[in-house]
């Protein structure tokens, strides 16, 4: 299962998101996501992905928005990780 359905089954079973209106183009704001919505979604994220997400705020308004946010995030951090287990 790759990201994208991943977030589509957590907005799906966690938030009882009909499963025809969890899209990329889904707004948040219209899925009843809030900001604190969204946070609780990132630390989900975060620790199934074992990623860490970065301080600084960044603004996302879509499940695709989320979707491209995270891949890019596990893409770095396993690059970093890689690197890491390279230099030992």
């Amino acid at each position: 299962m790759n990201i994208r359905e991943r977030l589509q089954q957590i907005l799906i079973v966690d938030y009882k998101i009909a499963p025809e209106r969890a899209t990329e183009d889904a707004r948040l704001d219209d899925l009843g996501i809030d900001s604190l919505g969204l946070m609780e979604l990132m630390f989900k994220v975060e620790d199934e992905y074992d990623i860490r997400l970065p301080l600084e705020q960044v603004e996302l308004n879509t499940m695709g928005e989320v979707a491209v946010y995270v891949e890019k995030l596990v893409a770095k951090q396993s690059a970093v990780k890689l690197q890491k287990a390279h230099a030992r």
